[in-house]
């Protein structure tokens, strides 16, 4: 055998090794952390590394106190899905409203100062997080926002809009121009042209982008507590997954609960949208 066959064949196993070791370490915490949540809590406390639980061992009844109300004497989780799913659709939605136009300007319209721009946008993100609470608390506050779900989608739109333009503009810039161009003689408008010619080529940057977004309004912590943390009824499961960290009488199987309800579904939008989020649309899109 010579030393190119050895080569190639060491190289073939140890790509699959270390495809196996990254497959582990990224998939047992999750798994650990869902066996935990059905698990019944007696069974962690006499054996809590065991990674193995049969069906017959399993119970549901933390995923029961998590979703259930809190006047009926559970965590009222359920609610405060509602509540995430609004703001973090509603913060991806008004987003891409405004970053889609805005991108897309900036990639093709001349202006002054259109090439400083998009690096001017980033510059919120100079600025630590804390830095910006203060001043908009204090607005929010005399704005009569603060508490409101309102509110937090406002906040959450002007944290993502300045990335979601540079992202998105720098996807729109490898779009041939000369597809516009054929649109314009066609008699498109551009919004025309934005709408039914740049949006479908660019479905896996939007589609990525939103992803983005929502993973942001889904999981942000700091300005959540910030706005909402004296009116529960319009907590976000972040709020409420803390609150159960921090609960000393809340045990630790129920905080897992929480915290696969907190996760799942980030996990099932992400393998729902792969294939848009890898699919290349505009290859081969400019025939010349």
């Amino acid at each position: 055998m010579d030393r190119a066959t050895f080569e190639t064949r060491l190289f073939g196993v140890l790509r699959w090794v270390v495809i196996a070791v990254l497959i582990v370490v990224t998939l047992f915490p999750f798994y650990y952390m869902v066996l935990l949540s059905v698990r019944p809590i007696e069974q962690v406390l006499q054996d809590p590394g065991g990674i193995w639980a049969g069906p017959a061992e399993w119970t549901f009844s933390t995923y029961r106190e998590v979703l259930t109300s809190v006047d009926d004497g559970g965590q009222g989780f359920l609610r405060l899905l509602g509540n995430t799913t609004l703001v973090a659709v509603s913060a991806t939605l008004l987003t891409l409203l405004v970053a889609l136009p805005g991108s897309y300007a900036v990639s093709r319209l001349q202006f002054v100062g259109r090439r400083q721009v998009h690096f001017l946008f980033l510059a919120v993100y100079l600025f630590p997080a804390i830095l910006l609470a203060i001043p908009l608390f204090t607005v929010f506050t005399r704005l009569g926002l603060r508490g409101s779900l309102g509110g937090l989608i406002i906040v959450y739109i002007a944290q993502t809009i300045p990335v979601s333009v540079y992202m998105l503009r720098n996807y729109l810039s490898t779009i041939p121009v000369s597809l516009e161009e054929a649109a314009a003689v066609d008699g498109y408008t551009r919004l025309q042209t934005l709408r039914k010619v740049i949006l479908p080529l660019a479905a896996p940057a939007v589609m990525a982008n939103a992803l983005y977004v929502f993973m942001i309004a889904w999981n942000e912590y700091l300005f959540a507590l910030l706005f909402l943390v004296e009116n529960r009824p319009n907590w976000t499961v972040s709020l409420g997954l803390a609150q159960l960290a921090g609960g000393i009488e809340v045990s630790k199987t129920v905080l897992m609960a929480g915290s696969v309800v907190l996760t799942l579904p980030i996990v099932i939008i992400f393998f729902a949208t792969e294939r848009l989020l890898t699919e290349g649309l505009t290859a081969g899109a400019d025939k010349g």
